[in-house]
């Protein structure tokens, strides 16, 4: 059981519906997430993951319309009592599309991460320190010139990460972030996360249906399945669940999956390999 303490994300029986829909999107939503915790979220497509994460910053209930129910806890802050722009200085989501994030007024990439820095009226010396940390920070420094709509899809993904950052938020919640990349998009912005993560102590909750990228990088991972939260624990625990995974739709990391045949034939045992390394190991000490 975590420390009260220590939490610094509590979701208390959140129910959400949105207008014109039967269902809920969100049935009872309970969870807690620890400071400077990597966090995951999976579940396949529908389980309520986008809808969770915008309940997180505020923007439901206050601008998403819908019936809320429960209550969301951020830093100390109930997002019922506070405008979606105060909770903005708590959380700092990145949407699965960059470029709707992007302001669209910038002409260049220094302006876009200054630009909501700006509107909180942070003197002209602070803005220009805070715009510089954060594209450097993400790997972007020598583009401050460039448009953002120049930028490549990795690029433009760390570009929003930067306008995020700018905004000195303790928490980062990445909604499929990686979705639209390519393999080499996703490394940019899954090693630029990580940095933030441990570098900077930032809490991330992190939204993906790649197996392989929570297992790496997670500390936790809940699953959700229509709404509910379905299974929750290490991603040792997570993806050893197989059979359970691809009953409700989320695909198995391949190399769990073999181990998981090989145990079956010969009886390896568990629990099986969720990384290449692993894999190997556990290859190595049964062929010995």
């Amino acid at each position: 059981m975590l420390s009260t303490d220590n939490v610094i994300i509590d979701v208390k029986d959140v129910k959400f519906r949105y207008y014109g829909k039967k269902t809920f999107a969100l049935n009872g939503i309970s969870l807690k997430i620890k400071k400077g915790e990597f966090f995951g979220i999976t579940g396949p497509n529908g389980a309520g993951k986008t809808t969770l994460s915008l309940c997180l910053d505020g923007l439901i209930p206050h601008i998403v319309e819908g019936k809320f129910y429960g209550d969301v806890i951020v830093d100390g802050m109930n997002t019922k009592e506070h405008s979606v722009s105060e909770m903005a200085l708590k959380v700092g989501l990145v949407f699965q599309n960059p470029k709707a994030q992007l302001s669209g007024s910038a002409l260049t990439v220094e302006e876009e991460v200054a630009f909501g820095v700006q509107n909180l009226g942070v003197p002209r010396e602070e803005l220009l320190k805070r715009v510089k940390e954060a594209i450097e920070i993400v790997g972007l420094s020598g583009l401050e010139p460039r448009s953002p709509f120049t930028l490549s899809g990795g690029q433009t993904q760390r570009l929003a990460i930067a306008t995020v950052l700018a905004m000195r938020t303790k928490i980062l919640v990445m909604d499929e972030v990686t979705s639209q990349l390519d393999p080499v998009g996703t490394f940019e912005v899954t090693k630029t996360t990580y940095k933030l993560h441990k570098e900077y102590g930032l809490t991330v909750v992190f939204i993906s249906n790649k197996s392989e990228l929570l297992a790496m990088l997670a500390d936790r991972i809940v699953v959700m399945n229509q709404g509910e939260i379905v299974a929750i624990g290490s991603p040792k625990e997570i993806y050893n669940k197989i059979d359970f995974l691809e009953e409700i739709g989320v695909v198995p990391i391949p190399v769990t999956k073999l181990g998981k045949i090989l145990d079956e034939r010969d009886n390896w045992g568990k629990p099986y390999p969720i990384t290449d390394e692993e894999a190997i190991d556990f290859i190595k000490k049964h062929i010995s």
